[in-house]
C-alpha cells in the first residue's frame, strides 16, 4: 500500500480508537485513562538496562517503539494529549519525531524530565502501565476490569493495523529467503541471524521477539535461543522462526528447510506445508479456534502414518491417546498485533487435551491469528511414549535417522475478513 493510503488509514485508526476508548471509559465510569509508554529498568547489579519496545496500549495509539517516559491522555469528548519524552542529553541521542499527519490529530508537548506530566483536570482517571513509573500519579492504576475491556479494543484489528502487519510480514519473508540461501551454503546459526538482519534492515534487538533459528537437531527445541557461531559438518536442516516490527506491529513466520539430500524430511515438511494451508483456509468468522488445533493434531496424525513414522494405529486413536501432542506438543497458534501473543485470546481456560493452546475464541472479523501446526523429534517428550505399551507402533529405527533434524514448524499470519481468509504472509 502506498504511504499516503496507510497514513490515512492511520486517521480512521485514531478515530475508531477514540469512540472504542470513550465506550470502554464510560461503561466502568471513568472521565480519562492516562497511559505510560515505559521505561526500560536497570539489569541488577549493572548499570546498563534492557532494551525497551514500548507498552502494548501506547503502541497500539502511536507506534512509537522507542519512546521510554512518554504518556498519552485519552478522555471522554477532548482531543488527546501526548506527552513525548525529548531530553537534551548528550549521552543518547532523542528519537526524531515523526512528521506525519496523525500527530495534528493530538495536542502534543515536550518532556524534558523522565517525570509524568502535569496533567489538566480530568475527573475521574484511570492510569494504565509499569506500576515502578506510575507510582507518583494520581489516579486509579491499572484498575483490571477496565484493562480487560481495553484489551478487548485490540481484538479486531481496524485496516490500518492489518496494512501495518502485511508489510511487516514482506520484510520479513525478505529475511527469511536470504536466512535459506545462507544455510544451503554451510552457514552457522550466526551466520543466519546476521543474513536476516541485513535483509530486514532490522537490528536483532528491535526485532519483536528473538529469533529462533535452530539448525539440525537444535531444531527441536520449540524456542531455541542461542546461535552457534561454528559451521555445522552437514547442513541437514534449519527451522527459523523469525519476524519484523514495522510502526509497532509485530509478523511470526516460521519455516523450515531440508538440507541437501534429506529427502524424507523434506516430504515431511512437504506434508506439513500441505496441512498447514488447509487449516488456513480455515480462517473464516464463527470458527472456533480450538477446532483448527483439533485438526491439525488430527493432520498429524496422517503425517505420521503416511511417513510410516507410526503403524498399525488408527489415526483418531493417536490424537485420543496424546501420540500426537509428543510429536506435536504446543498450540496451532495464537493472536498477532502490537504484541507477538496479543492480548485477549484466552476469556476461557483451553481445554484439558489443549493447555498450551493459547487462542478459546471463536474467529470473528478483524482478527488476526497465527497458523504454526509442527511436527518434532524430541527425545524428552518421545522416549516416554517410546517406553510404553503404545511404543511398538513407532519406528524407531526412523526416529533415530530424524532426530538429527530436529523438527519442523511452518507458521502463517492470516487475517479474518468477511471473504475468508486473508493470508498476510503468501500474499
Amino acid at each position: 500500500m502506498p504511504e499516503h493510503g496507510l497514513l490515512n488509514l492511520q486517521i480512521d485508526h485514531l478515530d475508531e480508537l477514540q469512540r472504542r476508548y470513550e465506550s470502554a471509559l464510560n461503561e466502568h465510569g471513568f472521565d480519562g485513562v492516562l497511559i505510560a509508554s515505559g521505561a526500560a529498568p536497570y539489569r541488577y547489579g549493572d548499570d546498563q538496562r534492557w532494551h525497551f519496545q514500548g507498552y502494548g496500549p501506547f503502541l497500539h495509539w502511536t507506534g512509537l517503539t522507542g519512546r521510554e517516559h512518554s504518556w498519552l491522555l485519552i478522555r471522554t469528548g477532548e482531543t488527546p494529549i501526548l506527552w513525548l519524552h525529548e531530553p537534551v542529553d548528550f549521552w543518547h541521542a532523542t528519537l526524531p519525531r515523526p512528521e506525519e499527519p496523525w500527530l495534528e490529530r493530538m495536542i502534543v508537548h515536550t518532556l524534558a524530565e523522565a517525570e509524568p506530566p502535569s496533567l489538566p483536570a480530568c475527573g475521574e482517571l484511570a492510569v494504565l502501565g509499569d506500576p515502578a513509573q506510575i507510582g507518583s500519579v494520581p489516579g486509579n492504576h491499572n484498575p483490571e476490569a477496565l484493562i480487560q475491556t481495553l484489551n478487548e479494543t485490540r481484538v479486531r484489528k481496524t485496516a490500518y493495523e492489518v496494512e501495518c502487519l502485511a508489510e511487516a510480514n514482506r520484510r520479513a519473508l525478505k529475511g527469511h529467503e536470504a536466512a535459506r540461501k545462507v544455510f544451503q551454503e554451510g552457514a552457522s546459526e550466526f551466520e543466519i541471524s546476521l543474513a536476516y538482519q541485513q535483509a530486514t534492515g532490522q537490528r536483532e534487538a528491535d526485532a519483536p521477539y528473538h529469533s529462533i533459528i535452530g539448525v539440525n537437531a537444535h531444531a527441536g527445541t520449540l524456542h531455541y535461543q542461542y546461535y552457534d557461531t561454528a559451521r555445522p559438518d552437514a547442513s541437514r536442516s534449519l527451522l527459523i522462526d523469525a519476524g519484523v516490527r514495522y510502526r509497532g506491529y509485530c509478523s511470526d513466520i516460521t519455516r523450515t528447510t531440508a538440507g541437501e539430500g534429506e529427502r524424507r524430511f523434506a516430504a515431511l515438511i512437504h506434508g506439513l506445508d500441505q496441512l498447514q494451508q488447509r487449516l488456513c483456509t480455515m480462517v473464516t468468522p464463527g470458527t472456533d479456534y480450538a477446532d483448527i488445533h483439533q485438526k491439525a493434531h488430527q493432520g498429524v496424525a496422517a503425517l505420521l502414518s503416511a511417513s510410516g513414522l507410526v503403524t498399525g494405529l488408527d489415526d483418531q486413536v493417536m490424537v485420543d491417546e496424546g501420540i500426537t501432542r509428543a510429536f506435536f506438543p504446543h498450540g496451532v497458534g495464537h493472536f498477532l498485533g502490537v504484541q507477538v501473543h496479543d492480548v485477549s485470546g484466552k476469556p476461557k481456560p483451553a481445554s484439558k487435551d489443549s493447555p498450551n493452546l493459547r487462542m478459546s475464541r471463536q474467529l470473528e472479523e478483524g482478527m488476526v491469528v497465527t497458523i504454526e501446526p509442527g511436527l518434532y523429534i524430541i527425545p524428552s517428550l518421545l522416549d516416554p511414549v517410546l517406553e510404553g505399551p503404545l511404543g511398538k507402533h513407532i519406528d524407531t529405527s526412523l526416529v533415530a535417522e530424524l532426530r538429527g533434524c530436529g523438527g519442523i514448524r511452518i507458521e502463517d499470519n492470516v487475517a479474518v475478513t468477511v471473504d475468508g481468509p486473508r493470508n498476510l504472509t503468501r500474499g
